[in-house]
């Protein structure tokens, strides 16, 4: 008899794909199984990603060695097989994972000083895919003023923010709360250069997941790549996942928006989009720009135009050839 259900990919290594089957009345539901993907997944070069939902068929022979009494031992899928990848909400190339739903951006307030820049190219990267962005600002404990200064610059631009030091637990239970509440059955993932605190902010969050976290270069203040795959671990509805260390998303389209679409990216300039002296306004130097006035008048944080400045001139000098 052959049998057909959803899973999720919870984890992949060298053409071996772990997943998570949803909960039914067919004779693997709710547990993990093996598979490697179909040759004509191959052919297509569309290859499962973590994070991604997926149709997998079994037989009899397959339920029989996932129930026998001792484990599977074996690395060719145990007889089963993905047959299909279901629709992608997004991917990426690094870290290699699909259909994130919220990006937690995690940037030390000092030690390493942050990248501002990066920061809200992350931000305006995940706002255009759909994910929803969430600032956590790490090492309070080591500058409290500049954690205080960068948490209220992200909450007045309309974002929810976290300042935290997970040496000392602080802030850990307010975010464990939040995504107890706020994640659903969407996939988390924690971004951020090395150095800054991801895996040990995982630890403190999930303390039985047991994260490998590494030691600081005290001469270049970053830390060593500690991650070396992409494993999703269920929380509640949802997963978080532990990612190789990265400071920038690659998506499979990195052009994501034009530099006419960049205010529209940008939360706090909703309100003045539009009202501006000129329609073809830039919001970059402009007599009569809303925006500018906002920056100057306090409405939007320098920080932020700033960034978006960073991203206008990359945009501008974007050729055409480079967004096929």
């Amino acid at each position: 008899m052959q049998y057909e259900e959803q899973g999720r990919v919870i984890r992949g290594v060298g053409g071996l794909y772990e997943i998570l089957l949803q909960a039914g009345d067919t004779p693997l539901s709710g547990g993990t199984v093996f598979s490697r993907a179909k040759g004509n997944f191959r052919i297509k070069n569309i290859m499962p990603l973590v994070g991604d939902l997926v149709r997998v068929r079994y037989d009899e022979t397959a339920v029989a060695r996932y129930t026998a009494e001792k484990p599977l031992e074996s690395d060719d899928g145990g007889g089963v097989v993905i047959a299909e990848i279901l629709p992608r909400s997004n991917s990426l190339i690094r870290p290699p994972m699909a259909n994130l739903g919220v990006l937690f951006i995690t940037f030390a307030a000092a030690k390493p000083d942050p990248v501002t820049e990066t920061i809200d190219k992350l931000i305006a990267i995940a706002e255009h895919n759909g994910i929803e962005p969430i600032p956590i600002i790490c090492k309070r404990d080591v500058a409290p003023e500049r954690a205080a200064e960068l948490c209220d610059i992200y909450k007045q631009a309309g974002f929810t923010a976290f300042t935290i030091s997970s040496l000392e637990g602080e802030g850990i239970e307010e975010l464990r709360a939040w995504i107890a509440e706020n994640l659903g059955d969407r996939i988390a993932a924690f971004s951020g250069a090395s150095g800054v605190g991801k895996s040990t902010l995982l630890n403190a969050l999930y303390p039985n997941l047991g994260l490998e976290t590494g030691d600081i270069s005290h001469k270049i203040s970053r830390g060593k790549h500690t991650t070396r795959r992409v494993e999703l671990y269920a929380v509640g509805e949802g997963f978080v996942a532990d990612t190789p260390g990265f400071s920038m998303l690659d998506f499979v389209r990195f052009d994501f928006f034009t530099k006419e679409d960049l205010p529209f990216v940008m939360r706090e300039f909703a309100p003045y989009i539009g009202v501006c002296r000129y329609t073809k306004c830039t919001h970059t130097k402009e007599e009569g720009c809303a925006i500018l006035a906002a920056v100057k008048s306090g409405g939007i944080s320098p920080s932020r135009h700033r960034g978006f400045l960073a991203m206008y001139e990359e945009l501008k000098n974007k050729k055409e050839w480079d967004k096929k």
